[in-house]
């Protein structure tokens, strides 16, 4: 007998400014994965469109989505996949550009894993499962849930802390050209409680502009640039402001004096700009007062992606983010999105 269903991943925006690793949003493009099984025993098929289609591995050993499919079936007692499985992707989220599109991958692969062994696991379980790949909760969590959240790490026990740091290369080990069904049986579970989170109020006026420029950046290249430590100063700057931020883009009518005020950053946007020229004429010379709609202006995640919110005069806020980086010899798309619901699996 044949099944299918069909899971839908958002992409995501995290730090919103002041909220480093902390706060995300779920937004208008989408994962999208139809997936059907049946009763010949055969291997997965994976099949790609879309952004990235030239770029991911279909190899079902290799493909992250899948191997995260993997681990959790394995963790809850499922060999391997069921069989005549196939899985059509379709990806709106680009690569590279500080949208969430690994941790869209992660979501899916631990929804996939869900929906094929028929585990019915909590979100909170399933947000387990996402953490032990994704260490930083902060994109996975607003894929999952959907709208504005805040998340943070749970402290563990020291049990759990240990079982919670694997490293990576064990939780998704490199699975070798020859391996079978017995290979990698026994997989680290992930500890109760990892991750906790709280939805915050969005106004529904708000929308997200993505301006995003036409080059990568890795995290792991976007991280390596922080400081291993920061001011007092500094620390008090963000907390303040992300302890109005969280508030007032649920108030209505929107504060664009306050809001602006609030998505500001000391701890990881000032040192990002070297690798993302035009950043900082972008979040000082575009203020609500030379472009009335606009809230507020961010890196999305580790970038390049710039996040302006705003309720209205949309083309003329991107037009003049666009110009900027022109200024730069750098080509930009960009994108008016919704801040939408999270991640669903329909039969």
């Amino acid at each position: 007998m044949t099944n299918s269903f069909t899971i839908r991943v958002p992409a995501t925006s995290a730090n919103i400014g002041p909220g480093f690793d902390v706060v995300g949003l779920s937004l208008s493009l989408y994962l999208t994965l139809t997936v059907t099984t049946g009763e010949t025993p055969t291997l997965p098929v994976i099949t790609y469109s879309g952004e990235g289609a030239d770029e991911v591995p279909l190899d079902p050993y290799c493909n992250l989505m899948t191997r995260v499919a993997l681990y959790v079936l394995r963790c809850n007692g499922h060999r391997t996949f069921p069989p005549a499985l196939s899985i059509h992707c379709h990806n709106q989220i680009p690569f590279g550009r500080g949208l969430g599109s690994s941790g869209a991958a992660v979501i899916a692969g631990v929804l996939l894993g869900d929906s094929l062994g028929k585990l019915n696991l909590s979100r909170e379980r399933m947000l387990d499962f996402a953490l032990m790949v994704e260490r930083h909760p902060d994109n996975v969590t607003a894929a999952l849930v959907g709208g504005f959240v805040g998340s943070y790490l749970r402290e563990l026990d020291p049990q759990a802390t240990e079982a919670a740091q694997v490293p990576l290369s064990e939780v998704l080990p490199e699975y070798p050209p020859d391996a079978g069904e017995n290979w990698g049986l026994s997989p680290p579970v992930p500890p109760l409680g990892i991750g906790h989170y709280v939805r915050f109020k969005w106004n529904s006026s708000i929308k997200a502009v993505a301006i995003i420029p036409r080059f990568e950046l890795s995290t792991a290249k976007a991280r390596a640039v922080l400081p291993e430590s920061y001011s007092r100063k500094d620390l008090v700057f963000n907390m303040q402001r992300l302890a109005v931020l969280t508030t007032a883009l649920g108030q209505t009518p929107p504060d664009p004096e306050l809001i602006f005020e609030a998505m500001k950053d000391r701890v990881h946007q000032p040192y990002r700009k070297t690798l993302i020229p035009g950043l900082p004429a972008v979040t000082s010379l575009i203020t609500p007062a030379s472009h009335p709609g606009l809230l507020g202006i961010c890196l999305s995640g580790a970038g390049p992606t710039i996040l302006a919110l705003a309720t209205h005069n949309f083309d003329s806020i991107a037009g003049k983010i666009q110009e900027i980086f022109q200024q730069e010899q750098i080509e930009v798309d960009w994108k008016i999105l919704e801040v939408t619901g999270g991640s669903t699996v329909d039969s």
